[in-house]
């Protein structure tokens, strides 16, 4: 199968951009394509050896536009004033969890706090944890500490960090300013990006919490170096979501490509991470709030909340339920006939090939009830009315509905529960 010119031409620009450092009479000289250090808002990088990386812009409107820099091999001066630059106050809270703080925490509370008073608070690690209680820890935090309105947040960590620290900081002190900086590749390629934050409920994924947008989202792909490999494939999920949804050919490179980015391939990496942050501030920028088109971003999560929330939170990890989600959702268009038999088969190999799961384990809790419960309490619910996001035509189409066979939606369910004497 042949990658698209310009899919191939903007993986070759990184390519080239990561492997072609030389070091110059006054510095490193590097390919045209990329960025080397540069101003970011207020203070210029000082780094004479500075990584190459690449900037994306969430572009939305009142001057709230934001940067995802994306690199590796980022030097300590190139952090610390890229990171600074964005805080505009005298103080920072810096919180992450206590699976990343051994390996990260000191580092980046090292470097912020060459120009910044930097406060650090460690909560638990995993889904179970992204709670009211946690929160109330991170608000505590802050008041024991008497952050003030200037103050900035920093998310060190996965999507839970992300969205609760983003969510203290949208209601503290009625919102104060914060920095996403991931180090799981879900939180790289989608929960970083565009400002959704919030906390779990017994009753439902996310159900608390407020739309809130990052200063900036700062990624150093060389964090992924330490994610457990069940992570990183839980990550590619989402990736692999952008590609059924409205980018055909990130799709076919993934197929061609997904032993490199198994294989933690630094330039596949970066390239998926860039593209599938090109695609998250395109449909960000489209709709900020979720009022239609960015309600696609959910396929697969309406059934991947359902068996997250109905097996308990830590169960699944959030990017294994999607792809269960994401199967029950092909199966679903094609039951209906929207989506041919190749693109379901082509589904279900790729999400196969990154070692994601396609079926619920004959143990699991979930059934038709426990699904209709959980389903019927979405946030994409409107007027009583469930709605999805199904594909639709060709590869890299879908649609965000209401407007389906119910009955279609019954039998899928009842394909992948476990049945009874099984």
């Amino acid at each position: 199968m042949m990658i698209r010119g310009k899919l191939l031409g903007s993986f070759l620009a990184i390519l080239t951009t990561h492997a072609l450092c030389f070091p110059g009479p006054l510095g490193p000289t590097f390919h045209s394509h990329g960025q080397q250090s540069q101003t970011c808002r207020s203070r210029p990088l000082t780094s004479c050896r500075a990584a190459v990386f690449d900037t994306v812009t969430v572009d939305l409107s009142d001057g709230r536009d934001y940067p995802i820099y994306i690199g590796t091999d980022f030097t300590d001066d190139q952090i610390a004033d890229m990171l600074t630059s964005h805080i505009a106050g005298k103080k920072a809270l810096l919180v992450t969890n206590d699976r990343i703080a051994p390996m990260y925490l000191e580092k980046y509370e090292k470097l912020v706090s060459k120009h910044k008073e930097v406060h650090t608070l460690i909560v638990p690690d995993g889904e179970e944890h992204k709670s009211m209680e946690i929160l109330q820890r991170i608000l505590d935090k802050a008041l024991e500490e008497k952050l003030d309105r200037k103050c900035t947040f920093l998310a060190l960590g996965g999507g839970v960090i992300g969205d609760m620290v983003g969510f203290a900081a949208a209601i503290y002190q009625r919102g104060v300013n914060f920095i996403q900086i991931p180090t799981t590749v879900m939180a790289m390629v989608d929960s970083s990006v565009g400002g959704k934050t919030g906390v779990n409920h017994p009753l439902g994924k996310n159900m608390i919490g407020a739309f809130h947008q990052p200063q900036c989202v700062f990624i150093d792909t060389q964090t992924l170096s330490t994610l457990p490999d069940r992570e990183l494939q839980s990550g590619i999920s989402e990736i692999i979501k952008y590609g059924l949804i409205r980018d055909a050919e990130l799709f076919e490179w993934l197929e061609q490509n997904m032993d490199k980015l198994l294989a933690r391939d630094p330039v596949a990496m970066r390239f998926a991470v860039k593209r599938s942050c090109e695609n998250k501030a395109a449909v960000v920028k489209a709709d900020e709030k979720e009022a239609d088109v960015r309600a696609t971003l959910n396929l697969g999560h309406t059934f991947g909340h359902a068996i997250e929330s109905g097996s308990g939170y830590g169960t699944w990890l959030h990017g294994e339920a999607v792809a269960i989600g994401t199967a029950m959702a092909a199966s679903m268009s094609a039951r209906m006939g929207w989506i041919d038999q190749t693109l379901l088969e082509r589904t279900y190999r790729l999400l196969e090939k990154a070692n994601l799961p396609v079926e619920l384990p004959l143990d699991s809790p979930m059934d038709q009830k426990s699904f209709l419960k959980y389903m019927s309490a979405d946030k994409k619910v409107a007027n009583g009315q469930l709605r999805l996001i199904l594909l639709k035509g060709p590869l890299g189409n879908c649609v965000f509905t209401g407007d389906f066979e119910h009955e279609a939606m019954i039998q899928t369910i009842d394909e992948f529960v476990a049945m009874p004497g099984c």
